[in-house]
């Protein structure tokens, strides 16, 4: 009730500033009283993923929580576990506005955000503030204006940075909203990255004594070559996990709809058949050795199990949790 309510104002107002007013009120209340507006008690799955024990396996897409401003709140909401980021080694304040888009009759999102973040430092202050003990995921990225011939140097600055900190570390060469970012997802380029940053994984295991996963975040608008290309560079790099999908460039399921021609990455509904078949495609590919994550289009309990179905070990929500509020974490995780 109080989402639906919260929803029908902050959907008559800029996307943007919704976000942004969402976010503040959720870093301001977390510790007191007001948060039992979006605090709910879901009961326990466990799973086990990459040896890590997570609680149920629904958690929170990177993307929304930036600069893991947010993370008790949402862990108030019952995510089995939470992903912030994408981060960057430097502050940057993404892509001219407006650059959000809500198109509702599809239960869907545009945005063009462009990895806007306050920089790697700030984001683990945050964290080291927040009491949160679950597990934490950190996404990385490089700065716009990094060419990517030096992209991994971006890549290993994060990770050094955020190792000691996260649960596990995924690795974002996806995004359609950073120039050029979607090349490092295919042949040499993506094979030297991955190396590099198996190497650098290593040797940070070995200094802190601990175990951090790495996962790639990949796009959906891959064919089935390209996925098979992928999956062979992630297991020859020895790549813990592959969370699947990002946003789609695809338009023609939003064809004709206000802001369907506006650039950026669509999110929810319209990439839930597309992201699922690249799930699918990867846990055949691989017979099973590459654990999943599983994101996109996901908003009730019928497609969560789509993609755990397909073959995904843990699921992620962003769109739908927009649309839908805490309310869908406590809907899958119950129908498990």
């Amino acid at each position: 009730m109080f989402y639906d309510l919260a929803r029908r104002f902050m959907f008559r107002k800029d996307a943007e500033w919704a976000h942004e007013f969402a976010l503040d009120n959720l870093r301001r209340f977390s510790g007191t009283p007001l948060s039992l507006a979006w605090s709910q008690t879901i009961t326990d799955k466990p799973v086990n993923f990459l040896g890590l024990e997570l609680k149920n396996p629904v958690g929170l897409a990177a993307g929304l929580d930036k600069n893991a401003e947010c993370i008790d709140a949402f862990a108030q909401m019952g995510f089995g576990f939470i992903e912030v980021g994408t981060v960057t080694p430097r502050p940057q304040a993404g892509n001219d506005k407006p650059r959000i888009f809500r198109l509702p009759e599809a239960d869907a999102i545009i945005n063009r955000m462009g990895f806007n973040n306050k920089g790697v430092d700030n984001l683990i202050n945050n964290v080291k503030a927040s009491k949160y003990k679950g597990i934490l995921g950190i996404n990385i990225g490089k700065n716009k204006d990094t060419p990517n011939e030096q992209g991994k140097d971006d890549y290993i600055h994060c990770m050094r940075k955020v190792f000691e900190h996260a649960s596990y570390i995924t690795v974002n060469i996806s995004s359609p909203n950073t120039p050029g970012l979607r090349d490092l997802q295919y042949g040499e380029a993506l094979d030297d990255l991955l190396e590099s940053l198996k190497s650098e994984q290593m040797d940070l295991t070995a200094k802190h004594q601990k175990n951090v996963p790495m996962l790639v975040k990949i796009a959906p608008d891959i064919d089935a070559v390209q996925v098979a290309q992928i999956a062979e560079s992630l297991l020859k790099n020895r790549i813990d996990g592959v969370i699947a999908t990002n946003t789609t460039l695809e338009r023609e399921a939003v064809k004709g709809l206000r802001f369907a021609d506006e650039a950026g990455g669509l999110s929810g509904h319209p990439v839930r058949e597309k992201s699922t078949h690249v799930v699918s495609e990867l846990k055949r590919i691989t017979e099973g050795k590459l654990p999943i994550i599983g994101v996109g289009g996901i908003d009730d309990a019928r497609s969560a199990k789509e993609k755990l179905s397909a073959g995904a070990s843990l699921v992620q929500v962003y769109t739908g949790f927009i649309y839908k509020g805490p309310r869908v974490v406590k809907e899958i995780v119950e129908s498990l």
